[in-house]
């Protein structure tokens, strides 16, 4: 697997004093270890930072190198982002032991559907599970996990749980996750889009019988008041 690494700091501001250091374009963070570990209060520069979370998401171990001190291998447990910029804020990382066995959010891929019947009959696939929980030691850990489509070849076809190659030393965290449980789903695009013209064309025609009922009991009642 790919190796992150980001230089960091020691930081002592804390508070609104952090407005100055982001001012300064550095990211201010934490560093979370076992109960025996104090806090580490660190900042980094914002350009790399936000490359190396781009890249190792809240999945791949990063070593941080903190500038006077150890390296500490880590994982991005939380970025704050700016609502309306979508900045980063401040970052949480928690440290890890090589030796011990973590657990991470790691996306899913799905691969070779262009090769599938369902992609030559022109079917799409609709995936409603991007990612997933899994554990393993962290050079173990993968950066993904890749599930094969060119089996795929109706609308009825789906993609579940079973259907994922775990690689050695890697589990799932959630062991009561039923393997049947789907991760994507094949349907017609075409079939879809004239559902919803009939649909939309009958509402159509209720909406305008509604208007005729309602236009025919007003003259009605105009009517009888004569």
């Amino acid at each position: 697997m790919a190796e992150y690494k980001l230089s960091l700091e020691p930081r002592t501001l804390t508070g609104k004093k952090l407005k100055s250091l982001r001012a300064e374009d550095k990211i201010p963070a934490v560093i979370y270890g076992d109960k025996d570990m104090a806090p580490i209060l660190v900042a980094s520069d914002y350009n790399a930072t936000e490359k190396v979370l781009n890249a190792a998401g809240y999945h791949s171990p990063i070593t941080l190198e903190i500038k006077g001190g150890e390296k500490t291998l880590a994982i991005a447990k939380m970025v704050d982002l700016d609502p309306v910029t979508r900045r980063i804020l401040n970052v949480e990382f928690r440290a890890i032991s090589s030796d011990s066995v973590v657990e991470a959010t790691t996306p899913i891929e799905i691969v070779n559907y262009e090769g599938s019947e369902a992609s030559k009959l022109h079917l799409a696939y609709l995936q409603v599970m991007d990612e997933i929980e899994v554990k393993a030691k962290p050079t173990d850990l993968p950066e993904k996990l890749e599930i094969d489509a060119s089996a795929l070849a109706s609308a009825d076809d789906r993609l579940t749980i079973a259907d994922l190659k775990l690689p050695k030393g890697v589990e799932l965290v959630d062991k009561e996750l039923e393997p049947t449980t789907v991760i994507a789903s094949i349907y017609d695009p075409a079939a879809e889009a004239a559902a919803r013209e009939a649909a939309d064309k009958a509402a159509e025609e209720a909406e305008g019988e509604a208007t005729e009922e309602t236009t025919a009991e007003d003259a009605e009642s105009t009517g009888a008041k004569e």
